[in-house]
């Protein structure tokens, strides 16, 4: 299968495996330690979590202030993206970036994804937890699982009907096709919660019920049912787009272990299948910290401030190994990620032109 190259990037001079001395980042990860960014940052995560909870009363407090009109419409947007911002707290709630404390994570991770947004903080978590043990890989990773995308010309090959013709083009669907990801994220909240223990199932059914009998409410007591489908569509479709830019370009494209077949490390397993997006603080915002995948797949239980000050370190330490670190501006990402799943889809066109 091909791979797109990175835009950055330091040409290899053995990437078949750990050396024989031992592990390749025990030394990475005694020098993080050792200057202390494994700690977590209370104050930090205080303060992103009161401010992103007032601006989402302010938003709700100007729906019910404007009301039944089409100018409500425009803070559809502005919810969208404190609805990702909510979903990147979630995120580091999982990764026990916020606090060690697993009951306090779990909280925070049920008020910010069950209640918030009405996404399963269990499913989500069950899932996640699994990507990152096994990034990009075909079998072990459920992010690559052969779904409504494919990711190897394997996959490919299996496809029927609409599928098959989906394939053929989701290069050019991926961005409309995300605009369906805030609904898609509810729906497989409430069908997961069929595999939860019965008491996990009855917290998490109640705020994800809580979330949409709250949401409803919101918008039917403040304007028309026509007005408030449509504030619902434009709000979870810009939502949606906005998760869709933010997971795009971390893995699509990059190495994938299993196709591969070479006995990888943790430092190499995480490194090689992931790929950062090079910008500054407006970058580290706009997509919650996900632009240094390389160093939140190292590490992904360091808060979220400090990827950016461990990123030469391993920077740095992959450079030494002659480990390839893949850095791209975001455009060029998107091109990347999207080059890649149109190269998988290319047989299906061929074929369909050979009729």
């Amino acid at each position: 299968m091909s791979q797109t190259t990175p835009a950055v990037a330091v040409r290899p001079r053995d990437t078949s495996g750990p050396p024989p001395g031992g592990s390749e980042f025990a030394p990475l990860l005694r020098v993080v330690k050792s200057q202390d960014l494994l700690e977590r940052r209370y104050g930090w995560y205080a303060r992103v979590i009161a401010l992103n909870a007032l601006a989402l009363t302010g938003v709700a407090a100007g729906v019910v202030l404007l009301g039944d009109t089409w100018w409500t419409l425009l803070l559809a947007p502005v919810l969208a993206v404190l609805c990702a911002r909510t979903a990147f707290i979630g995120h580091d709630a999982g990764h026990a970036q916020i606090t060690g404390s697993k009951a306090a994570g779990r909280l925070l991770g049920l008020i910010h994804g069950n209640l918030l947004l009405g996404m399963s903080y269990s499913w989500w978590n069950h899932k996640h937890n699994r990507h990152h043990a096994n990034p990009n890989h075909i079998d072990k990773d459920p992010d690559v699982a052969a779904d409504v995308l494919v990711f190897t010309g394997e996959q490919a090959k299996e496809r029927t009907g609409f599928r098959r013709w989906l394939t053929r083009h989701q290069a050019w669907l991926f961005f409309p096709l995300t605009l369906l990801e805030g609904v898609a994220l509810k729906v497989q909240g409430f069908k997961d919660l069929r595999r939860q223990s019965p008491q996990e199932r009855s917290v998490e059914a109640l705020l994800l019920v809580t979330h949409v009998a709250g949401y409803a409410a919101l918008l039917l007591t403040s304007m028309t049912p026509g007005k408030a489908l449509a504030f619902a569509a434009l709000h979870q479709a810009l939502f949606g787009l906005h998760l869709g830019l933010s997971f795009a370009p971390n893995h699509k494209g990059m190495e994938m272990p299993d196709v591969s077949g070479r006995p990888w490390g943790h430092l190499r397993r995480q490194v090689l299948t992931s790929r950062n997006i090079r910008g500054g603080l407006l970058t580290d915002w706009f997509l919650g910290g996900l632009n240094y995948q390389i160093e939140h797949h190292l590490f992904p239980n360091m808060p979220r401030p400090h990827l950016r000050l461990v990123q030469p370190l391993v920077r740095a330490h992959c450079r030494e190994l002659g480990i390839p670190y893949a850095e791209t501006g975001l455009v060029d990402s998107y091109r990347q990620a999207l080059r890649h799943m149109h190269e998988v889809g290319e047989p299906l066109r061929a074929e369909r032109g050979h009729i």
